[in-house]
């Protein structure tokens, strides 16, 4: 994954549940963001139990279910979509231990996937898991926690590719009135520690045009779901370009 590639000091990531409301429609809304100034798309893996996510992301995630949206069906999405920016795959364990970790490793590179987030699976629980993750050429994007202490944190990060994803705050996803005011501290204190000097994008709680500004200043990138998410479930692809597009103009500014 080039980061440094954008040619852009930041990056906008907007994070899409795959089905919702339909296949047909994240389709259209996944080049509908990637065309009004999406840097990389993450896409959701919808899973029965999204113990890490808000309201909004258990809404979508139980309408693509009933969309019979799955593992494969999303690769799929993903291969069919063909964008033209980087695709992160964010996605709970369980769904590709059921899948086979080595064929989902295997699919997801010929879909065109870029990086994957497995998000209930902590750094160094599972070095099986990870291997066969990293040598597929996936980038292993880690989640990293503002209370995850020092000496946890650079474990955490060993091994990482691609770029850490930072949880902005403690608590399930889902937009906020404000962001942190630790955020400058804390992206910080997880670039002293990444390796390879990682970019760091910053997500959980971002839903404002404003927001992600304010983000920004501190971190590489910024990553938006829910906010986008709210405004496809009111407004349709239409809502989600507009956002798309305020969001990128603050975080590119």
């Amino acid at each position: 994954m080039r980061w440094q590639a954008l040619g852009k000091s930041r990056a906008l990531i907007p994070y899409l549940t795959a089905g919702f409301p339909t296949p047909a429609v994240t389709r259209d809304a996944l080049h509908r963001v990637a065309d009004a100034g999406a840097d990389f798309v993450e896409v959701g893996v919808p899973f029965s139990d999204p113990l890490a996510d808000g309201p909004t992301i258990q809404r979508t995630t139980q309408a693509a279910l009933e969309q019979g949206m799955t593992l494969p069906r999303v690769l799929a999405l993903v291969q069919d979509a063909a964008l033209a920016v980087p695709v992160i795959i964010m996605t709970y364990l369980n769904p590709v231990l059921a899948f086979g970790v080595e064929r989902f490793a295997q699919e997801a590179q010929a879909a065109g996937v870029a990086g994957v987030v497995l998000t209930d699976l902590p750094a160094g629980a599972d070095p099986g898991v990870e291997q066969v993750v990293t040598r597929s050429g996936l980038d292993l994007i880690r989640l990293v926690a503002p209370t995850t202490d020092d000496a946890r944190l650079g474990a955490a990060l060993r091994g990482a590719t691609g770029f850490v994803y930072l949880i902005s705050r403690l608590g399930v996803t889902g937009a906020r009135a404000d962001a942190p005011p630790d955020l400058e501290a804390q992206v910080t204190r997880v670039r002293a520690a990444a390796s390879s000097r990682l970019p760091v994008a910053v997500g959980f709680g971002i839903g404002t045009p404003a927001q992600a500004a304010a983000a920004a200043r501190s971190a590489d990138g910024v990553v938006v779901g829910s906010a986008l998410m709210d405004a496809l479930a009111r407004g349709g692809v239409a809502a989600i370009e507009r956002l798309t597009r305020e969001l990128a103009a603050a975080v590119h500014a």
